[in-house]
């Protein structure tokens, strides 16, 4: 499945509001600033992926990685 910039900003939104949790307090916990958090949950494409990372771990958030078939080693 693709994820758009969009749709992870509307995860984060949803999951600190369901968690009570500010937009400031978020900017706080994960070491970033409001203006990231406001601009992350807004889907700003050429935000930071660290930064992004971080906030997703703050709010518990997993992120799943899998490459392509192609892509594994073959024993």
């Amino acid at each position: 499945m693709k994820y758009t910039p969009q749709d992870i900003g509307q995860l984060v939104r949803e999951t600190r509001k369901a968690l009570g949790v500010t937009q400031k307090a978020l900017a706080l916990t994960s070491g970033t600033g409001l203006r990231f958090i406001i601009e992350l949950e807004k889907g700003k494409e050429t935000a930071e992926i660290g930064k992004v990372l971080t906030a997703l771990h703050t709010l518990g958030i997993q992120v799943a990685l899998t490459p392509p078939p192609a892509a594994t080693k073959r024993g």
